[in-house]
């Protein structure tokens, strides 16, 4: 899991949930044995050179079975050490398809991005009645360029204006001055959560002026925080889990997070 880097914020809330979920369930019986489950952590450090050394770690503790990565590039990059070694990955919210397409070792619990893409696309026009959309990806990011080229399919690619920006970019005002000239309807932007905070500020500053949308990686606390007090900031994200969509289970993970 990426517990630093671009992905940090995000690997630790998935990290959250399998530690709650070991708490809740300590021990699995197979075989008519019964086994105490215990987690092994290691930081990829959203990095795709980083993702086999933290696989190749993982293995090297005699792990049984792989979960994650949050980050669909860090999963693709990691997955062939995975094969190699013969242990089975589980995928939680990467999304990429790429991830388990011909593979017999990786699997998800999660939808993927043409689902995703499609869902975002026909929200924005349905909700808002669009007909021109801006896209934004991180240049060379299997996550973010693979969700924009499946919502720009389903909106419709002549409709939409596409651009990336490269790795270590921290100004994002140019991008979105391009999106206000563009005369799009829609800002999409399915990037990591570092570089989200950061293009809200701008949008902000600017006065972006149009509904902005994004994938599942907006789905966090840093994204609501930078949001605040933002009146001018009308955003939509898609999400794995709403909270107040089981209350009981909302309850015991604030408790045990506290």
């Amino acid at each position: 899991e990426p517990l630093s880097g671009d992905n940090g914020a995000g690997g630790k809330q998935e990290v959250l949930g399998m530690q709650y979920a070991n708490a809740e369930t300590p021990t699995v019986d197979i075989g008519g044995k019964t086994y105490n489950v215990k987690l092994e952590v290691v930081d990829n450090e959203s990095s795709n050179d980083k993702a086999v050394s933290a696989a190749s770690n993982l293995i090297s503790k005699n792990v049984s079975i792989i979960l994650g990565s949050y980050g669909s590039g860090v999963s693709i990059a990691a997955s062939d050490t995975f094969a190699q070694a013969k242990i089975p990955a589980v995928g939680v919210t990467c999304t990429n398809p790429q991830i388990t397409i011909g593979n017999d070792h990786y699997f998800r619990i999660c939808f993927i991005d043409p689902f995703q893409g499609t869902v975002l696309a026909n929200f924005a026009k349905d909700q808002f009645s669009a007909t021109k959309a801006y896209c934004l990806a991180k240049q060379g990011d299997d996550y973010s360029v693979g969700l924009c080229n499946y919502f720009m399919k389903a909106f419709g690619e002549e409709n939409c204006v596409y651009e990336v920006f490269p790795e270590g970019t921290s100004d994002y005002s140019s991008y979105v001055t391009s999106a206000k000239n563009s005369g799009a309807d829609v800002f999409f932007a399915p990037v990591s959560i570092e570089a989200a905070a950061l293009i809200l500020d701008q949008a902000a500053t600017q006065d972006l002026g149009m509904p902005m949308l994004a994938g599942d990686t907006w789905d966090s606390n840093v994204i609501t925080e930078a949001a605040k007090g933002k009146s001018n900031i009308d955003l939509y994200v898609t999400t794995f889990y709403q909270e107040g969509g089981n209350a009981e289970f909302d309850a015991a993970f604030k408790e045990w997070i506290n």
